[in-house]
């Protein structure tokens, strides 16, 4: 959390009455709550009447996704949901959840080898949309950091009459949202991810969107009931203009150091293999389709698959060194599991498990990228001399 964020925030924190209350205490709040919530608006280009503050992303993912299934459901069945292969579990789950209980159908898009959601696979699931409910897609995959062609789906579900969530979780304060593509109806941000409090997000839901509550208690917000967090909004507002003022700079920043880091795993761990759009780039040897596919992905994201390797036992290792990093996999009852994100994008269950994920964010120095090049060599070769789970042997009794 940058020092300016921590200052309003703590600030904020002194704060006394409901943003809902009448006395003078709680108007002051409501002020302050109002504010924030223009400001954050401001830097996606949206009325500050279409944005409602939530607990985090999950929640805002959850209500739009949910909220607007029950909403065009409403007296006209639209059982269908249009769902990528390599959404974040926010929205699995919610649309899991959604056919178990509520009787939705899901239609599964395909993406192709870098993780972009294949636009000929949408205009085919869309139809004449008078069956679907909603499209829901990240705005940049959360694993391998692709940014996914949302203007064109957008644009290809509104000609259907289809509404469109976008998760731009992980996209928010990396790569600049504003103007929000027409067609876009809802989209989904959370402030721990550009420097804010963790448990504070936000839903924009655009004039004419209609959902209905998860939460029910008093109506507070548009779509949602709850005291709101006027100190949350406050950091969070702070945080997006504090990303957003120097967005170019940082993104140029992260590029040059991902640069780095590609260059030397490329050098000392050759068997690695560089995923996404970003890694794609790194191996075009055409300078110009390079540039392309670099523009496709988030500037501070790399991700690798090491052949041989479980990805768990990568990040264990570099932990042990000082040094976080992520797999992208779910583990359950401690058995791992390969990547959705990848077994989509066509990988095979053992190439998926040697998943690792490298964030730059916007602190991050040439010294901790080279740290990082110093450990991994060691880190890979231990982890493949451990092999992969799926692999060891199975004591019976």
């Amino acid at each position: 959390m940058p020092t300016e964020v921590r200052s309003a925030y703590l600030e904020a924190l002194e704060l006394v009455g409901n943003p809902s209350s009448i006395h003078g205490a709680g108007q002051h709040a409501r002020a302050v709550l109002d504010d924030a919530r223009a400001r954050l608006a401001a830097t996606l280009g949206v009325d500050p009447i279409e944005l409602t503050f939530t607990g985090g992303g999950t929640e805002a993912v959850n209500l739009a996704i949910k909220g607007m299934f029950w909403a065009r459901n409403a007296g006209t069945a639209r059982a269908r949901i249009l769902v990528p292969r390599t959404e974040h579990h926010a929205a699995l789950d919610a649309v899991e959840w959604l056919a178990a209980q509520e009787g939705a159908e899901l239609s599964w898009l395909e993406v192709d080898a870098i993780g972009r959601l294949r636009v000929d696979a949408l205009a085919e699931a869309l139809g004449d949309g008078s069956d679907v409910a909603l499209l829901t897609m990240l705005h940049a995959n959360n694993e391998v950091g692709t940014l996914q062609p949302v203007a064109e789906a957008a644009a290809l579900a509104a000609a259907v009459g289809v509404p469109v969530h976008v998760d731009a979780i992980a996209a928010y304060g990396q790569v600049r949202l504003d103007p929000l593509p027409p067609g876009v109806s809802a989209l989904s941000i959370s402030a721990h991810k550009i420097g804010g409090p963790v448990g504070v997000g936000a839903l924009v839901l655009r004039r004419g969107a209609e959902v209905v509550p998860l939460l029910h208690g008093g109506g507070q917000q548009r779509g949602r009931s709850g005291t709101m967090d006027a100190a949350g909004a406050v950091a969070f507002a702070v945080a997006a203009e504090f990303a957003h003022a120097e967005l170019a700079e940082r993104a140029a920043h992260k590029r040059a150091l991902r640069a780095r880091l590609a260059a030397g795993i490329r050098s000392a761990v050759p068997q690695a293999v560089l995923r996404g759009a970003a890694g794609a780039a790194v191996a075009e040897p055409d300078p110009l389709r390079a540039a392309e596919l670099d523009a496709l992905a988030l500037p501070g994201t790399l991700h690798l698959t090491v052949p041989g390797a479980e990805g768990d036992s990568l990040l264990m290792l570099l932990d042990s060194r000082g040094i976080a990093v992520s797999t992208g996999s779910a583990c359950q009852a401690g058995v791992p599991e390969p990547s959705h994100v990848l077994l989509a994008m066509g990988l095979s269950e053992a190439d998926a498990r040697g998943a690792l994920r490298i964030t730059i964010g916007p602190a991050t120095t040439a010294d901790e990228i080279d740290a990082l090049l110093a450990a991994l060599p060691e880190a890979v070769a231990r982890a493949q001399a451990a092999g992969l789970a799926a692999q060891q042997p199975r004591l019976g009794r």
